[in-house]
């Protein structure tokens, strides 16, 4: 008989804790694909964030390590300087990566450190109850701005790919999501690209998910995958925004 779906293996058999309808679950299997597919299981290593995703290090079968919030990207830099031959990766949320650890972020990003970060853009704060993040969009309703973020006193949302393709050293940059089939199958194969990159030296590569957050959004889970087309496309457009690769190449 022909095997056509299977749990990956680089993913254990915990029940995943996010709610229904959060998309974190497709981006943690994603993942776990490309590890199996590379065949780096064995010599990975992962930097959990604080977040929704701090329970990260029970779902995947690779090392895992925790990070402070917002530091994951600094733990990631030491590991691989100290261990070069394993493959490192950090699993961020926005307000870790984009707001307590946007220092830590541009800083590996400029330095051109040898890692794949995989950012998770929810445009909120999603475990501590709905708080405006630096992501949410203008005019977006949270715990902190009930009337809605007003740019002219909480400024405009950051564009992390932007902000990174001013740098000379990022080796790729892409801004992908997974509410259809179509791009989860894009989602995968640009964070496959980014641990291809590590494991051929060529210097920090990030993926930027953008991700449904229903509970937080207060949205059913299918009004929240449209709510992604709707208000975040247009303000995050999916795309490449730095692949030196293909520059070369092209």
């Amino acid at each position: 008989m022909t095997t056509v779906f299977e749990k990956p293996r680089s993913l254990t058999d915990a029940v995943l804790h996010y709610c229904p309808g959060c998309t974190h679950g497709i981006v943690h299997r994603l993942v776990a694909e490309c590890i199996d597919e590379l065949g780096i299981e064995g010599r990975t290593i992962g930097i959990a964030p604080v977040g929704c995703s701090v329970l990260a290090y029970n779902y995947f079968t690779c090392d895992m390590i925790e990070a402070s919030h917002g530091r994951a990207p600094a733990v990631a830099t030491g590991v691989k300087r100290s261990l070069p031959d394993n493959v490192v990766f950090t699993y961020q949320g926005d307000g870790d990566l984009a707001s307590i650890g946007l220092c830590e972020t541009v800083s590996a990003a400029a330095r051109g450190e040898n890692i794949t970060v995989i950012f998770i853009n929810n445009a909120i704060y999603g475990m501590t109850g709905g708080q405006m993040a630096p992501t949410s969009l203008p005019g977006q309703i949270t715990q902190t701005s009930p009337y809605g973020r007003d740019v002219k006193t909480q400024g405009y949302p950051i564009r992390i790919c932007e902000l990174l393709a001013t740098l000379d050293a990022p080796a790729y940059l892409a801004r992908v999501t997974v509410n259809k089939v179509k791009n989860v199958k894009n989602a995968k194969a640009c964070i496959k690209k980014a641990f291809e990159n590590q494991i051929q030296g060529k210097g920090f590569s990030l993926v930027e998910v953008l991700s449904a957050c229903p509970t937080n959004w207060g949205l059913e889970p299918q009004k929240a995958l449209e709510w992604i087309d709707e208000k975040m496309i247009p303000y995050y457009p999916l795309g490449v925004y730095r692949d030196k690769e293909g520059e070369a190449n092209g």
